[in-house]
């Protein structure tokens, strides 16, 4: 890792060569900005956190492009602290501010990542998931028997932002298609897959049951029917977890961990998709979004209790 006590005589002497942001900025493109990294070690992580994979390690002093910043992890050294974490394009991920040689705890003049836009009104259509998601709805009369339905789960939910509502349309489409009445195919188990969220274990159909008043382990056919299956799927997103700060930071890896399934190659498959959605619903994709997922949750988290997951977010060691 980098020596901490030398960082203010590296700023001075970045700048006196002419490689701090102030020196550089005005000779990059719009929407980034160039600033130096010092001593050697300092690791690139999926996201803003000590927890999160890292993805790749600076050798020694390095210019990076910062497209935005958001608030992470606390990084301290001998030279002052930073809660903001970097996010450069060209590398795939985020380097603390800490190890960037400005004398300020945040980067000036770059913005930060995502932000959440306002809410949008209006439900969402048969037209709009067809533009999001094209040959994903493979049934569109049954799509818009449910759409009623999930449209008011949403306003229940505060999914109310393109973001929020990108996540939970993309995870949705992956799920069941956005059919409401879907069973897992070949799943033959008491408690297996059913309906938009796949409900799945009796893990979740007897607390989901618990909180509706209805008899789940006993009629488990229920997470299928149009009168459930919505307000099941905005249970598991906003009570068994709480999904929508995650989409707010435009971290898919996350949302997708949220859901239970281990990493793998449909994580990025939900990424491609949350970002066609968002894509749709604001005629752009902004900087900042995570397709990964950091190694705490990597693993099958569908059994674990909403505060089990969150704690693994709070697992971690590491300067940067």
């Amino acid at each position: 890792m980098p020596k901490p006590r030398f960082r203010r005589l590296l700023i001075s002497v970045l700048a006196l060569a002419g490689l701090t942001a102030g020196g550089l900025i005005a000779a990059t493109p719009a929407q980034a900005a160039v600033f130096q990294t010092y001593g050697s070690g300092v690791n690139v992580r999926a996201d803003a956190y000590l927890s999160s994979a890292i993805v790749r390690t600076l050798s020694g002093p390095t210019s990076i492009d910062v497209d935005c910043q958001k608030e992470g992890d606390l990084v301290t050294v001998s030279g002052g602290s930073s809660k903001w974490w970097a996010h450069v394009p060209a590398f795939g991920g985020y380097v603390t501010v800490a190890y960037v040689a400005i004398p300020e705890d945040k980067l000036p003049g770059v913005p930060e990542c995502g932000g959440t836009p306002p809410p949008t009104g209006g439900d969402i259509t048969l037209a709009d998931v067809q533009g999001m998601f094209g040959s994903r709805i493979a049934n569109p009369s049954l799509v818009q028997t449910g759409l009623p339905s999930l449209n008011q789960a949403m306003r229940d939910a505060n999914i109310n932002t393109p973001y929020r509502k990108a996540a939970f349309l993309a995870t949705l489409v992956h799920e069941s298609r956005l059919e409401y009445n879907i069973r897992e195919i070949g799943d033959t188990r008491v408690y297996g897959g059913r309906g938009y969220i796949q409900l799945t274990g009796d893990f979740n159909y007897g607390p989901a049951g618990r909180y509706f008043g209805i008899d789940l382990l006993g009629n488990p056919e229920l997470a299928r029917s149009l009168q459930w299956s919505a307000p099941i799927a905005r249970w598991y997103w906003t009570v068994a977890r709480n999904i929508n700060p995650m989409a707010d930071a435009l971290n898919m890896g996350k949302v997708n961990a949220a859901i239970g399934y281990p990493a793998g190659a449909e994580d990025q498959r939900r990424c491609d998709s949350f970002k066609n959605a968002i894509r749709y619903l604001t005629g752009s994709v902004p900087a900042g979004v995570i397709c990964t997922r950091s190694k705490a949750f990597s693993g099958d988290t569908s059994k674990l209790t909403r505060a089990q997951f969150d704690a693994l977010g709070k697992v971690g060691g590491g300067l940067g």
